[in-house]
């Protein structure tokens, strides 16, 4: 067995990522007796709206190397701007319910994905609240106990969404991009709700690049893993449980014939927080990824 230990985070962002792309990642983790963990958007679909980031820098580029139209279909472009936006807890209840029936740890990752990845920012706390307090509702209804685990549409998190993790008594959380847990500090506050932070590089961060051809990109993977510490994967329903479901299988078979432990993130974060003062703080701050447009939450340690 490989000293190896590889987390694998699915982020659900839209309506049809939850109808098509989780019931193909539930088939094919059955197939390699694999346990992730699922974070769902639990409210309306407005993923047309995103247009708007065509003014963002690198946007652009991204668009044109992972083929957006083909991997969200333009039906899903036009929710929000030119159709109205599917409520997605209402209509996908059963197959976010089936992921947990089958073993998967589930999550909160947001409840409008376009208001809180491009809008979290300009929130007010109230605001922030209220949005979370939506998606913790929806969940509640749809799995009939509270959330104990949230990552963020878009890796925005800031002091107002930390408080809100703390105030709903989280087990952890995974909003941020870096290399091992931590305790976020931000505004000279310490959270309490420890980040268990994506630690790899995502598909759509690769794709299209002359510096990754697709032939190699699960080599490049295996090169990243590291031993003796969790490395995080997040992967998309409507990429890897899609489009990109071949090229996802592919990198399940090498890592099984590596023997490489995966696990759910609860289960790593359940004996992380038996020893809290092993925890470092670190800073929450506003980053770049490469590969990826735009701003997000990356840790900040200092040396």
């Amino acid at each position: 067995m490989s000293n190896i230990i590889l987390s694998i985070k699915v982020d659900v962002d839209t309506d049809r990522g939850t109808r098509i792309g989780v019931p193909a990642l539930l088939e094919l983790f059955d197939e390699f007796r694999i346990k992730a963990t699922f974070l769902f958007s639990l409210g309306t679909d407005n993923t047309g709206r995103a247009i708007k980031r065509i003014f963002r820098p690198g946007f652009l580029s991204k668009v044109s190397r992972t083929s957006v139209v083909s991997t969200y279909g333009i039906r899903t472009l036009l929710n929000g701007l030119l159709l109205p936006g599917p409520h997605v807890g209402r209509r996908n209840e059963s197959v976010m319910r089936l992921a947990r029936d089958r073993g998967h740890e589930v999550g909160i990752h947001c409840y409008d994905h376009i208001r809180w990845q491009d809008g979290l920012a300009k929130m007010t706390r109230a605001e922030v609240y209220e949005e979370f307090g939506k998606a913790r509702k929806e969940f509640e209804r749809i799995f009939g106990e509270p959330a104990k685990t949230a990552g963020a549409a878009g890796w925005q998190a800031n002091s107002f969404s930390l408080a809100a993790y703390d105030d709903a008594r989280l087990l952890y959380a995974s909003d941020a991009r870096g290399t091992r847990p931590f305790f976020p500090r931000s505004g000279n506050i310490v959270y309490r709700t420890a980040q268990i932070p994506t630690t790899l590089p995502t598909l759509d961060e690769l794709l299209g690049r002359p510096e990754y051809p697709e032939h190699r990109i699960i080599d490049h993977y295996l090169s990243l893993l590291l031993p003796e510490t969790l490395n995080s994967l997040t992967i998309h329903a409507e990429l890897e449980g899609m489009k990109r479901l071949a090229l996802f299988r592919a990198f399940l078979e090498r890592i099984k014939a590596r023997g490489i432990h995966v696990i759910k993130l609860e289960d790593y974060a359940r004996e992380l927080i038996q020893d809290p003062s092993a925890i470092p703080v670190c800073e929450l701050v506003s980053g770049t990824i490469d590969g990826r447009s735009g701003t997000l939450s990356v840790q900040q340690c200092g040396q």
